[in-house]
């Protein structure tokens, strides 16, 4: 597939790409994904049925003051 010096360059322009400040948040939520694919992964090969995803999100509301009035 790849060999080692492709893979370097592809790093090098992702780096220049994103900047040095971007890399760590892009790497953590690229673990956050690997972890939550691997959890999905073994609940369906343990065959249990569908349940809720690993993973959840809240959204947190905001309001303007001119809505409190």
């Amino acid at each position: 597939m790849f060999g080692l010096s492709e893979i370097a360059i592809l790093l090098l322009v992702v780096v220049v790409v994103l900047g040095a400040k971007k890399l760590p948040e892009l790497i953590r939520s690229a673990g956050k994904a690997t972890r939550i694919l691997k959890a999905e992964t073994r609940e369906m090969k343990a065959g249990d049925g569908p349940r809720e995803p690993a993973a959840t999100y809240t959204v947190k509301e905001t309001r303007t003051p001119a809505e409190d009035r």
